[in-house]
């Protein structure tokens, strides 16, 4: 047996560039020995094969145990069936526990809550357990579930500023580490700069010796107040992440400025579009009369002054402005239009875009950002943020609109952004993270001390108390009057949720579902 697992392993050393020669030699391997030496060494060849080939042969291991269940292969005896359960089972233990942290999720509506929801749901397809964690949204406390078996603990904090939460720093400590224990945790994905939540749930997560992941969804500058101050949190959250991901390049390029990360940290994954939900409409509208459309928060950074302007002098193309439109109804808004008009004087990337291109429109935005890298140049039309380039813009795509065919537009969103592959991306940067090696507290204090003269000094003591109030957590083990509020019970009385598969529902019900969350 030893003999045969070192010929094995040789020849995937030898030969790692041979993908199929690797797996029949684990196919024959796993089928012999299950035959003739039995249930132990069966489960012993599945580890071993597993060990070696961890996340690039995974999928063919499964591959094989349920080739021989299904096809009921004749090499393989009766009494193995146990074996390549067993094997399933540890198959399964590979798969991440992920918990997914912001501000800012449903019922609120957004580009982070829609990225959230469906990478989420992607990601459970893919046989991961996530889990959401966000804080209270009125009456919607708690733990709820979503569609899939996706878990939401709505913690009782109430924002008090643009849906972000007070920060404590350590407030939040005791109910984040009861989480991580009672869903078992593995790895820690935090989303947007501007969340509290996520800022501090990441500091305690890195404290704990968890593996964390960051991803940034917008751009900041360098020179106002605000930015500068987010900038220093933003470093100080990054000096200790495992990995980082951005929507981007040009969002890449932002962060690795603000931040001081290494480049080779940080992942461009883009956002994607559900076009099975932003489809064209069945007919097509008659050119008579010209469309535009415009779908925005009307703030600053969105280009709201600038649609002001812009608007008087379009004013005979553009026939009425509906005003605020729920999310439910932003596909019947856009398909009743031609172009899609975005003014956006910054923007990571932009997912508006994307719906609109998904139900057909020809869209004209401003070339700010990552706007750029979103659709091909055939299928946008650039101007500066400026009122006269954007006129000019609009006018030279009403010129092309006759070549624009909204199904053949449809199709091809579909084939260049897909929420699948987005996850798939995504666990590439979780198994990468989940890689890297433990560090102690010294050597983590060491990248604090980095970040400035002051700003290094005052990090590693925020970081030295934080790891302080984790070992007293860990150590408490009774109530107490002065203890009331940091109370948490040590891990080994953390009770474990066990897992739980729900049902999948059609896209259709999932859809009803997220509508239904906001009207609740």
């Amino acid at each position: 047996m030893l003999i045969t697992c070192w010929i094995l392993y040789l020849a995937w050393m030898l030969a790692p560039w041979k993908m199929w020669t690797s797996t029949i030699l684990l196919r024959i391997g796993l089928e012999i020995h299950v035959k003739n030496i039995g249930t132990g060494w069966a489960i012993t060849m599945a580890r071993i094969g597993t060990s070696l080939l961890l996340n690039k042969l995974k999928f063919l291991l499964i591959d094989i145990s349920h080739t021989c269940l299904m096809q009921r292969s004749p090499i393989v005896a009766m009494p193995s069936w146990s074996a390549i359960a067993a094997v399933i089972a540890f198959m399964a233990d590979l798969k991440h526990r992920i918990l997914m942290v912001s501000d800012f999720f449903y019922p609120n509506f957004g580009g982070v809550e829609n990225h959230i929801y469906y990478l989420s749901q992607c990601l459970l397809k893919l046989g991961h357990k996530v889990v959401v964690l966000t804080h209270a949204y009125g009456n919607r406390s708690g733990v709820r579930y979503m569609t899939g078996g996706l878990k939401v603990y709505y913690v009782p904090w109430r924002p008090f500023l643009m849906q972000n939460t007070f920060p404590t720093i350590y407030g939040t400590f005791p109910i984040i580490r009861t989480i991580l224990l009672r869903e078992k945790i593995s790895l820690v994905h935090g989303h947007q700069a501007f969340s509290t939540l996520c800022h501090e749930t990441l500091m305690h997560a890195r404290t704990m010796g968890y593996k964390v992941v960051f991803t940034d969804h917008s751009l900041y500058g360098f020179a106002d107040v605000g930015s500068i101050h987010m900038n220093k949190v933003l470093q100080f959250t990054l000096a200790d992440v495992t990995r980082a991901i951005c929507v981007s390049h040009t969002s890449k390029e932002n962060t690795v400025l603000r931040s001081g990360l290494p480049p080779e940290k940080v992942f461009v994954i883009p956002n994607a579009v559900d076009t099975a939900m932003f489809k064209p409409a069945q007919q097509r509208l008659g050119r008579d009369e010209i469309v535009i459309v415009v779908i925005s928060r009307l703030v600053y950074r969105k280009g709201a002054d600038l649609l002001v302007e812009v608007i008087p002098e379009v004013c005979r193309l553009y026939p009425n402005m509906l005003g605020a439109v729920p999310h439910a109804s932003v596909r019947s808004v856009l398909i009743s239009g031609h172009i899609f008009l975005n003014s956006s004087l910054t923007e990571a990337f932009c997912i508006a875009i994307l719906e609109a291109a998904s139900c057909g429109l020809l869209t004209v935005s401003t070339r700010v950002g990552g706007v750029p890298e979103v659709l091909p140049d055939d299928m946008i039309v650039l101007a500066e943020p400026d009122p006269s380039d954007m006129v000019h813009a609009i006018r030279k795509a009403i010129s092309i609109l006759p070549n624009i065919d909204p199904q053949v537009m449809h199709d091809r969103m579909k084939r260049l952004y897909n929420w699948n592959d987005v996850a798939e991306r995504t666990e590439i940067v979780y198994n990468r993270a989940l890689k890297c090696s433990d560090q102690s507290l010294l050597e983590r204090l060491s990248r604090y001390l980095s970040c400035g003269a002051w700003a290094g000094k005052l990090f590693c003591l925020v970081m030295i108390i934080d790891f302080l109030i984790w070992r007293l957590l860990e150590l408490l083990q009774v109530h107490g009057v002065f203890f009331s509020f940091w109370y948490d019970p040590p891990a080994k009385d953390i009770e474990e949720v066990p897992d739980v598969a729900l049902r999948c529902h059609q896209h259709g019900e999932r859809i009803e579902e997220i509508y239904r969350c906001k009207s609740e």
